[in-house]
């Protein structure tokens, strides 16, 4: 089992890589990402405008986009 199968075995969330997410923590309004990997249960999304990805919990102010 992979850690992003983990993930979504856990949390019971659609996430794979190179999928789209909107974070809707950030102050100032909602931001869009896009998922970039996986590590220790947390997903690595790299915000748009952003540089580096960073480590978010799967279910915490996340909203996953459809693939088309």
């Amino acid at each position: 089992m992979t850690k992003m199968d983990y993930i979504r075995e856990r949390y019971k969330v659609p996430a794979k890589r190179g999928g789209r997410i909107i974070y809707k923590g950030c102050l100032g309004g909602d931001r869009a990402g896009i998922i970039t990997g996986s590590s220790y249960g947390r997903l690595r999304i790299r915000l748009n405008g952003e540089k580096i990805s960073l480590y978010y919990h799967p279910t915490w102010k996340i909203e996953y986009l459809e693939r088309n």
